[in-house]
């Protein structure tokens, strides 16, 4: 029998995943436009390309046939394995609120996954749960893509996806569709993948990369150096809003079962990416404070 009180905690919990879905939806559920000509990126090399914008319009209102806009925005993102410490993650920057609530995916022994542009968050899941089965990532874009069933080609095109991912070992594959924002693109290193949508042009994504080749340290700071580099060579043609981090190894989170190495995120921010390094070097100097044996 429920109590007054268990009501309550119900209600209150049905509230919150209501909420949760409507973030999702409208303010996480991320760029409009925004992705390179249509490609596809393997390991070992790399696409990028500048095409037409992506089409979008507004998307009427059921009840006053109103039209809502989810605005275009623009989002850079990078994927990263570290081979020395088995680390898996990525980073993100976007002119969006809580740009991290819907790109960045990532699993233990898994992979990681960015999520973008006419964004279907759902392929983030989708393709973990290929990764996991043991599908190599060209063949999880490929099936992801292929299998979308593009609800809405009108105005949220699946031809307007963008993603990337990135097995526990490494091996990385994107893709951008055909139907994203100039300048969209991506390319792709040895154990880095660099992607992104209305950005100031192809020097955006090459220097992501080239910046986490060149940094050495934590792989952190190796995805926090593709960001500010990123930014540097004109970023996002938008803004700036908000920023994530996310890093996963088996059991290389603080406190006990816990595989989340680091999970950051800036939501609302003038300098979110400058802020984003604050909060890496205080992540670093508490695993320095841990590897002493000091609090």
């Amino acid at each position: 029998m429920k109590t007054p009180r268990t009501r309550l905690l119900a209600g209150l919990v049905g509230v919150s995943l209501l909420a949760t879905v409507l973030l999702v939806v409208s303010g996480a559920a991320e760029g409009i436009p925004g992705w390179e000509g249509p490609g596809w990126g393997f390991a070992g090399g790399d696409l990028s390309s500048a095409h037409e914008d992506a089409h979008w319009e507004g998307v009427p209102s059921s009840s006053e046939g109103e039209t809502v806009r989810w605005p275009p925005v623009a989002t850079f993102s990078i994927l990263g394995y570290d081979p020395e410490t088995g680390e898996v993650g990525g980073a993100v920057q976007s002119r969006v609120f809580s740009v991290g609530n819907g790109v960045l995916w990532a699993e233990a022994n898994v992979g990681v996954v960015a999520t973008q542009a006419i964004v279907d968050v759902s392929y983030g899941p989708q393709s973990l749960a290929l990764l996991r089965d043991g599908v190599p990532p060209h063949e999880v874009i490929r099936r992801v893509w292929e299998s979308d069933p593009d609800p809405r080609p009108e105005d949220w095109t699946r031809e307007g996806r963008q993603f990337a991912v990135m097995d526990a070992q490494g091996e990385v594959a994107a893709f951008t569709g055909p139907r994203a924002s100039d300048w969209a693109g991506h390319r792709v290193g040895r154990h880095v993948s660099a992607q992104g949508n209305i950005l100031a042009g192809p020097e955006v994504v090459d220097r992501m990369v080239e910046a986490f080749e060149a940094t050495e340290g934590h792989l952190s700071l190796r995805l926090q150096a593709a960001l500010e580099a990123g930014q540097a060579a004109g970023g996002d043609t938008r803004g700036q809003q908000s920023a994530a981090m996310l890093i996963v190894k088996e059991g290389g989170g603080v406190w006990l079962n816990n595989d989340v190495v680091l999970r950051l995120q800036v939501d609302d921010h003038p300098e979110p990416i400058t802020e984003l390094r604050r909060l890496v070097e205080l992540a670093a100097a508490q695993r320095a404070r841990i590897r002493s044996g000091s609090r």
